[in-house]
């Protein structure tokens, strides 16, 4: 059984569907026909039974007292004349065996003792004859098969006049079963063609259905090959659109799939050549620096002590910078997984509270007001900490010297408001690309991955993150995330 069932798991899925579909529709059929047959043969005999019952009625037995009083007292086989039966068998029975059969009687049927049983149980009581009968399948003395009728003989002595038991003989009426077997056996080999050509046709037709349906799984069995190969992510199989099968799913999932697979690709590779670029000028300007140290060091000419310092000081920026980058792009390499599995309930206000503290220390000369209201989310406490310390690092950085930033939490919805110069609305859908940097600022440090973090963290959160310029200068940063004024009982 392990070994056929192995044999057909390894048979391609078209065969296993027509196999399928040929089995189902082989046992309906074969149920069906097994209930048709029976249905057919139980109504041919009980038409049988009715002619039997009929055949023995008191009007067609006139002449059964000649026949009685010709009949043997012993057991023997005697043909005793009467009237035509045409191919009906026709006797009559002693309860000690004897049988009587007529002249003109098909022949003989063989007695069993169930039939004598039938002539002990015939009774008369209060006037009223109470008899049993035996309907039963038998054989004649050829061996042809017979369907039988025995029941106590009674006799009519004239119209109007009840019939009477004839005590200790019973009449015996049996029908041939050739014609009945005969047309069952021919309504069995009917059944059985019918019932090949249907098995052999649903297979077909199971074939032509698994084909057709698996056509899409063809071409999507194809496509996958192809990238497999050849790693091409612009292959898209065509699906129509108001098709919404199984099949037609897996398509437009597929797509979808491959799409982003190629979207992912060209981040990828795009932050690849932005980090490339980003990270040649500090190591250009760092690998210059060295090399003005280590020449100055091998030529026995040191520098003077203020280029010295000077030119450590830009060593030791521009090695703070290569780590800031390196960092951000850390933080933008890292998985969902990875994050998923730091997300917990976090205190909005808390979060922002200690973004303060760092963005006060980074800028010790601005007034930077707060006013926060409580406020839970659901977010990685680190990664929104740097957000929000990245928005305010932003802050600091274009305030002017004295200036005031001012920091409001309102229902979840968190603006740090500056008084800098302002973002021109030009650059506005730019402010949050990897390594974009306003040409104003290029000349500050930074790595242009800040706001791309920021935005990366809030969305991951679902949230939304926004810049606009504000009214009578400057910018206002909004950070909107969903959550409630009091946390939830899991997080207390």
């Amino acid at each position: 059984m392990n070994k056929l069932g192995r044999r057909y798991r390894a048979l391609p899925i078209r065969a296993r569907l027509a196999a399928l579909v040929a089995a189902a529709v082989a046992f309906a059929v074969a149920a069906v026909s097994v209930t048709c047959w029976f249905i057919v043969e139980r109504k041919l005999y009980d038409q049988l039974d009715r002619d039997l019952q009929k055949a023995s009625s008191p009007q067609r037995l006139g002449d059964t007292m000649t026949t009685l009083e010709s009949c043997p007292q012993k057991p023997s086989q005697s043909d005793i004349g009467g009237f035509r039966i045409h191919s009906n068998y026709y006797q009559l029975v002693k309860r000690n065996g004897t049988a009587c059969v007529f002249a003109n009687s098909a022949g003989r049927v063989k007695t069993t003792s169930a039939d004598i049983e039938v002539i002990a149980e015939e009774s008369v009581r209060d006037g009223i004859v109470h008899q049993s009968s035996l309907v039963r399948t038998g054989t004649d003395s050829d061996g042809n098969a017979v369907r039988v009728l025995t029941q106590p003989l009674t006799i009519t002595q004239g119209p109007g006049t009840p019939p009477q038991l004839y005590p200790d003989t019973a009449l015996q009426v049996a029908i041939p079963l050739k014609n009945t077997q005969n047309t069952l056996n021919d309504l069995a080999l009917i059944l059985l063609l019918v019932s090949g050509i249907g098995v052999i046709g649903a297979g077909a037709a199971g074939l032509a259905v698994a084909r057709a349906g698996l056509r899409p799984v063809d071409k999507l069995t194809e496509a996958v090959e192809h990238v497999a190969r050849t790693e091409d992510l612009s292959v898209r199989i065509p699906v129509e659109d108001e098709s919404e099968d199984e099949v037609a799913r897996l398509s437009r999932s597929f797509n979808s799939m491959t799409t982003a697979l190629a979207s992912s690709r060209d981040l990828q590779q795009q932050l690849i050549a932005d980090a490339g670029h980003e990270l040649r000028t500090p190591l250009t300007s760092l690998r210059t620096n060295i090399e003005l140290l280590t020449r100055s060091e091998e030529t026995g000419r040191p520098l003077p002590p203020e280029d010295r310092k000077a030119l450590l000081a830009s060593v030791k920026a521009q090695m703070t910078e290569l780590a800031a980058l390196i960092g951000d792009l850390q933080e933008l390499s890292r998985s969902e997984g990875q994050r998923g599995e730091r997300v917990q309930v976090v205190s909005f206000q808390d979060t922002v509270e200690a973004a303060l503290r760092r963005a006060r220390l980074r800028g010790p000369e601005l007034t930077i007001t707060a006013d926060l209201e409580p406020w839970f989310v659901r977010a990685e406490p680190s990664a929104l900490e740097r957000a929000i310390v990245n928005i305010l690092d932003n802050a600091v950085k274009f305030s002017p010297e004295g200036g005031t930033i001012e920091v409001q939490l309102t229902d979840g919805a968190l603006t740090v408001r500056d008084h800098g110069p302002g973002i021109p609305a030009d650059e506005l859908p730019h402010v949050f690309d990897r390594f974009w940097r306003s040409p104003s600022a290029r000349a500050l440090p930074g790595s242009g991955l800040g706001l791309s973090i920021v935005a990366r963290t809030v969305q991951q959160a679902g949230g939304k993150v926004t810049l606009a310029r504000a009214e009578g200068g400057g910018t206002v940063a909004t950070v909107r995330l969903p959550g409630a004024a009091t946390a939830p009982p899991e997080a207390v």
